[in-house]
């Protein structure tokens, strides 16, 4: 029987809360501790709130997004448990860690957009300048 609307965002929301106290406190994981910041963006359910889809944002190279997700990953027994728990669900649902690449590209496309400003401020290439405010007379 499909959850309703209502209920399934309260779940997500729910469980990130839940899952960002749990990572925080619980897992002792080596690969999850080098980063410098773990946080979950987004959960997505299916329909039947079996399976929750947990978009993991890591502050850090690829080589360590791609440790924290497996150290998750291989986690996710562990916190189903304590989860599903905090939640007073019934059955807790399958924990699956993927990156969440959408706040890592804004990143990264900022550092470009930086880069590029920096250049053309050592070239002597400047933007247009802002025009005075004329309304202040």
């Amino acid at each position: 029987m499909p959850a309703s609307n209502q209920r399934k965002a309260r779940v997500e929301h729910g469980l990130r809360d839940v899952l960002t106290q749990l990572i925080g406190e619980e897992v002792k994981d080596p690969r999850v501790k080098a980063a410098t910041l773990v946080t979950i963006s987004k959960v997505e359910l299916n329909v039947d709130l079996t399976v929750a889809k947990v978009y993991v944002s890591v502050i850090g190279d690829d080589a360590t997004r791609d440790g924290v997700v497996a150290g998750l990953q291989k986690a996710a027994g562990f916190l189903r448990g304590p989860a599903g728990r905090a939640l007073q669900l019934q059955k807790a649902p399958e924990l699956r860690f993927v990156p969440d690449v959408g706040i890592d590209m804004s990143e990264k496309l900022a550092a470009i957009v930086r880069e590029d400003e920096q250049r053309a401020k050592e070239a002597g290439r400047v933007g247009p300048e802002p025009e005075p405010d004329k309304g202040s007379s």
